[in-house]
Parts: C-alpha cells; sequence; structure tokens
C-alpha cells in the first residue's frame, strides 16, 4: 500500500519562537528536531504558557511549579537552547481568547522569530485519543498572536521601551498534528530528544508511569514519520503560512 509521503520543512530561517502550553509538550514530539536546528546554528528560544503546576498529582502547585521548571530549563539545554520564558499562566484551564493572544504576542514582539513552533492543537491526536483542553487553547492563540504581533495597532499598550510590531513570522508550525503534511529528519539528533524527555524524570514519575520508556515511546512516531520522509527518524508538522495569499 502507498503511503502519503510528507514533504521536508523549510530550514532557511534564523529564529524559531516555540510556544506550547506546559513543560514538556516540546519534549513529547519536538525536542530532536530543535537540536537539529540549534546544530545548525539556528537560535531557539522557548516559551511555557503555563508552568505545568497541576501536573503532579503527589505535589502541590507551589511545589510543582519549582520542580517543572527546573525540569525543563535542564530539559532545553540538553537540545541547545538557552532561553526559556514562563508565562505563568494557570495550568489545566487556560482558555482562548484576548488575554492568551495578548502575552503570547508580546513574546513575539520581544523575540522577532522567522518561525513560530507549537503543539497539536487539533481536537483529537488523529484517533480516539482526546487532546488536552490547553493545548487547545494555546495552539489555537498561537495562530491569532501572530498576526496580532505584526499589527501596530492591536496591542498597542506593548510598544514601550523599544518593543516594535514584529510582522516577520513566515510560517507556524504545529508538531504532532495528525494532518501534518511536512517533516524534518531526526535520525543524527533522535539520541538528544530521548534525553530531553528523560530530563522530565519527576513529572513522569508522578504520572505513574513505572515501565516507561521515553526511547520506545518516541521511537514509534519518529520511524512511522520518517517511512513517509526517507528517513529513518523523523517529526511531523502541520504548516500554516503567515503571509497572504500563501
Amino acid at each position: 500500500m502507498d503511503i502519503e509521503r510528507l514533504e521536508p520543512l523549510a530550514e532557511d530561517w534564523e529564529r524559531a519562537l516555540c510556544v506550547v502550553a506546559h513543560p514538556d509538550d516540546m519534549e513529547f514530539g519536538a525536542a530532536a528536531a530543535v537540536a537539529r536546528w540549534t546544530g545548525q546554528g539556528k537560535q531557539v528560544t522557548y516559551c511555557m504558557v503555563t508552568s505545568g503546576e497541576a501536573g503532579i498529582d503527589g505535589l502541590g502547585p507551589d511545589e510543582c511549579r519549582t520542580v517543572r521548571e527546573a525540569e525543563q530549563v535542564a530539559s532545553a539545554a540538553v537540545v541547545g537552547v538557552p532561553d526559556v520564558v514562563f508565562l505563568g499562566l494557570p495550568d489545566g484551564i487556560l482558555e482562548y481568547g484576548v488575554p492568551l493572544r495578548r502575552e503570547i504576542a508580546r513574546v513575539v514582539r520581544r523575540y522577532r522569530p522567522d518561525i513560530v513552533i507549537t503543539g497539536n492543537f487539533q481536537d483529537t491526536w488523529g484517533g480516539r485519543n482526546l487532546n488536552q483542553a490547553d493545548h487547545i487553547a494555546t495552539g489555537r492563540a498561537v495562530l491569532d498572536a501572530v498576526r496580532d504581533a505584526g499589527n501596530r495597532w492591536v496591542f498597542n499598550e506593548q510598544l514601550v521601551d523599544g518593543l516594535e510590531p514584529w510582522g516577520g513570522v513566515r510560517e507556524v508550525w504545529a508538531f504532532g498534528s495528525p494532518d501534518s503534511g511536512h517533516a524534518v529528519d531526526t535520525t543524527d539528533t533522535f539520541d538528544a530528544g530521548v534525553a530531553s524527555l528523560e530530563a522530565h524524570g519527576a513529572y513522569i514519575e508522578g504520572l505513574g508511569w513505572e515501565d516507561f520508556d521515553a526511547r520506545e515511546f518516541l521511537e514509534g512516531m519518529a520511524r512511522q514519520t520518517g517511512q513517509r520522509l526517507g528517513t529513518p527518524f523523523a517529526a511531523p508538522f502541520q504548516v500554516f503560512a503567515m503571509g497572504w495569499g500563501e
């Protein structure tokens, strides 16, 4: 049976901003791709909308926030990302809307990326497994916030102390989307992606995943995606063009 082929992602860019709901979101699908890009000399920044403080049942939010922020910073360093921004919005109850768009637009204006990366924000992961509400709210807000960031008259109270509109985002990429039409070869950086996920040890332990194997988990999607790209391992992305008529 013929498989639907995936197109390679463009890599003629310099700066990317990754905006996701929680610590660990990048590591469950895109960290190996980030390792590839930082290895090429590209600048990648992580932005966590929440600190994942509601993610471990056995830890209260204040303690959990400290643990999960530290794990995310360490995890990002594994794949060459030195800057991790935490917006501090409440974990588990994010809502799509103007307040969320405003916070993300501010970060886009600050870092002025060529590409913005977020996670799958479809209702499901392509089957019966439902997506999580924070992922959906964040991804939807990212698309709109990228356009907001380029409009001088939207959230113009932000335009002080040298902050300016930024309309230079070419595309938004949603990793892990069931509607992915593109992918990037992660064969050479797959091990870094595994190590990056393993850095979230307290979170994984808190979920009760005693037999969880990060390598085995990530290999499933990476091998399947690689078959569609023509490489051993790959990460899938849905591409949204931000320019008119593209």
